[in-house]
């Protein structure tokens, strides 16, 4: 996947742009609190990846169960 893809709703954001966002982050958490919110940001994404899996899943499952009325 493209870069300019992932953060396509950001606009055009070049290198620069980045730099001082990065830097306004470091500056307002701290490097130390950095790494746990990074964790907590990727268990979100996890467990709503999960959840949409399960959801698809049985979702699946009814429509397999389901027998075609004719």
């Amino acid at each position: 996947m493209y870069f300019s893809t992932l953060f396509l709703f950001l606009g055009d954001l070049g290198g620069g742009e980045m730099f001082v966002i990065l830097t306004a982050v470091l500056l307002l958490f701290g490097a130390d609190k950095i790494p746990g919110i990074a964790r907590s940001f990727g268990r979100g994404i996890r467990e709503f990846k999960d959840a949409t899996n399960e959801i698809k899943q049985e979702l699946e499952q009814s429509i397999k169960d389901d027998p075609k009325s004719k």
